[in-house]
């Protein structure tokens, strides 16, 4: 069984908890009022009872029993089919996992079909509920329902992404050696996380075309102007993320090159010094190898002096090396 909650409402008064969509059909043959179906991963065999019940189009159903749909809304005559991507924020992973919900609303039905364990929508129909002048509105005020739910739910992530953010500025300065990886991985999200909520967008958009057309309550026009003014001040923080992400990766780009070349730099200073003093060792050596040679016709062998001279010379060859590497600050 996969139905999760199931109730049967009349002038928004709960009337009927029926525990099987046969139930739920008689319930609804006997007292009318509207049905609100909430299931979890349906079979074929579920959908088809439902599809028959309510007219439900077959592509819709189709796509319901599929899932792993884009975030859009769809008219069937009078029977919308939207489908959501509820979010979360996993801190420690600093991953947004999305859930999947389907919504088919009808003149007197609300199907909802959850693709992922979470979220639920207990607190929805337990909100709505308890405002039973709302709930009387009909199905389009659980739709609307359900669409703040969704949006509200989105505001934890973006303040998980801003917290995650702002580290990474701090650890750009700091060197932090992987930050790289980070900068890449968040705004993968960031981008997933722009997928579920622009299409909302436009989504909110088809549904306030039909404000006259399909006669809605004015109550629940102000409702859907509430979640859109939501969703735009959502997705301009989202992308404002993807701007700052895509800076903090070209500053992290800059601040590598400098460090290289500072290393790189000090390397080359390393080398002068050290090449320095090999010149400045070289010369005493090589005097003193000339005259270990030892062969018969060096005069400098019998000179008295000789020793002196060869002594004196190796001071003075590496003194004024050491004089002319230091004048090009090499030492």
């Amino acid at each position: 069984m996969t139905i999760i909650d199931n109730g049967v409402y009349v002038d928004g008064v709960r009337v009927s908890s029926p525990v099987s969509l046969d139930q739920t059909y008689e319930a609804m043959a006997a007292c009318g009022g509207m049905a609100w179906i909430g299931l979890f991963r349906p079979d074929a065999a579920e959908m088809a009872s439902l599809a028959a019940e309510f007219q439900l189009h077959e592509l819709a159903v189709e796509d319901a029993i599929k899932a792993h749909q884009r975030p859009k809304m769809e008219r069937y005559d009078d029977v919308l089919f939207t489908v959501l991507r509820p979010a979360r924020y996993l801190d420690a992973e600093e991953a947004v996992e999305f859930g999947e919900l389907h919504v088919f609303t009808g003149p007197n039905f609300v199907i909802t079909i959850r693709h992922a364990e979470t979220p639920g929508l207990a607190s929805t129909r337990h909100r709505l509920e308890e405002d039973a002048a709302l709930l009387a509105r009909g199905p389009e005020a659980v739709l609307y329902a359900i669409m703040d739910q969704v949006v509200d739910d989105y505001l934890p992530v973006v303040s998980g992404l801003e917290n995650d953010i702002d580290e990474i500025e701090d650890q750009l300065f700091a060197g932090y050696p992987h930050v790289s990886r980070r900068i890449y991985q968040l705004s993968r999200e960031v981008i997933h996380f722009q997928r579920a909520i622009h299409p909302l967008r436009e989504t909110l958009g088809r549904l306030k075309a039909g404000f006259e057309k399909y006669g809605v309550d004015v109550e629940l026009q102000r409702y859907l102007r509430d979640v859109e003014d939501h969703v735009e001040s959502l997705t301009a923080k989202s992308d404002s993320f993807r701007q700052l992400l895509q800076n903090a990766l070209t500053v992290d780009g800059t601040l590598t090159a400098n460090r290289q070349n500072e290393a790189s730099t000090a390397q080359n200073e390393q080398v002068k010094k050290i090449s320095s003093w090999a010149a400045i060792l070289f010369a005493p050596t090589f005097v003193a190898g000339v005259y270990g040679m030892n062969f018969h016709n060096m005069p400098e062998l019998a000179w008295p002096w000789g020793y002196p001279m060869a002594i004196g010379l190796m001071v003075l060859i590496g003194a004024a090396m050491y004089v002319i590497f230091k004048r090009k600050t090499w030492l």
